[in-house]
């Protein structure tokens, strides 16, 4: 688990996202979809795979059954054939096919705008729900994954000892007009910058802002 630091002060944090936003004012989630739909089946495959390899696996996949009645009719054996390249493809291709059926039973085809209804489906955790919510209907929902659970531990913005922790730090203490993109711009730092083994520190634009003790020359 990641150094549990101290807490940013709420100047400092603003300072923080100032940049960020200076940087990237308009930040963009990695993984290609089309619609409300595409995305969360997008989502719900990226769990213990890349943004890269979801993107590659469901290029042509998304051709064709961009809808849950298409994905219905194409059969778990047709979407395995586009996802096994993915980790637990099987399992996966399982629940894209069982998350599809409900939303055409329960929900007439259409992606419910709530935590609690995305929740419930298949597939789909609190972390892919929040996901969602932020990317197709905008809400200031913040989507904690490895890569913002050890930047908000190691810089001080939002630490936690779980992801539960850090999405209320970062709701508590995110300045609200940085809240929609907190999320994005978090995981592109994380990912890029502020990487696991090698943080890459001579690049980060927030180095002295932030409160990792061993920070890289």
């Amino acid at each position: 688990m990641a150094k549990l630091q101290r807490q940013l002060d709420y100047h400092t944090i603003r300072e923080v996202f100032t940049r960020f936003q200076a940087a990237d004012p308009e930040p963009k989630g990695e993984l290609d979809h089309v619609n409300a739909y595409t995305l969360v089946v997008a989502v719900a495959l990226s769990a213990q795979a890349t943004d890269k390899g979801v993107n590659k696996a469901t290029a042509e996949l998304f051709k064709i059954a961009d809808t849950p009645q298409k994905m219905l009719a194409l059969g778990e054996e047709g979407v395995i054939a586009h996802i096994k390249t993915i980790g637990l493809y099987r399992n996966k291709a399982r629940n894209v096919i069982k998350l599809s059926r409900i939303l055409v039973e329960d929900y007439d085809g259409i992606v419910p705008n709530s935590r609690a209804a995305l929740q419930s489906l298949p597939g789909v955790g609190r972390k892919t729900a929040n996901v969602v919510l932020n990317m197709w209907w905008q809400q200031p929902a913040q989507a904690v994954d490895t890569h913002i659970f050890r930047l908000g531990n190691r810089s001080g913005i939002a630490p936690g000892k779980d992801v539960d922790a850090v999405e209320r730090a970062i709701e508590d203490n995110i300045p609200a007009d940085f809240q929609l993109h907190a999320h994005h711009w978090m995981i592109l730092h994380g990912r890029y910058i502020c990487v696991a083994r090698k943080p890459k520190c001579q690049a980060c634009h927030i180095r002295e802002l932030c409160l990792y003790e061993d920070k890289t020359p």
